[in-house]
């Protein structure tokens, strides 16, 4: 069984990169196009989300989409990483 994704960490960095950008929940959801309770379910956890909302939050910070799902690998080995 493979381990289970770290959505906390997720969920901590995209805190982190509204926070780094100063960004309110009103000016991420005007600019990504998504609810405003969507983006505060998420980076309170209350949801994972799906990958069209993670696809939409990369293009809007700007940032690779696999620099956010990265993270969901955090505290192990992720997939591909054994040279085994």
């Amino acid at each position: 069984m493979p381990p289970d994704p770290d959505f906390s960490a997720l969920r901590v960095e995209f805190a982190r990169l509204r926070g780094e950008r100063g960004w309110t929940f009103d000016e991420l959801a005007n600019r990504s196009g998504l609810a405003r309770r969507t983006l505060i379910d998420l980076e309170h956890g209350r949801t994972p989300g799906n990958l069209t909302t993670w696809h939409a939050l990369a293009h809007v910070f700007d940032v690779p989409i696999e620099h956010l799902l990265a993270v969901l690998c955090n505290n192990h080995t992720p997939p591909g990483g054994n040279d085994t």
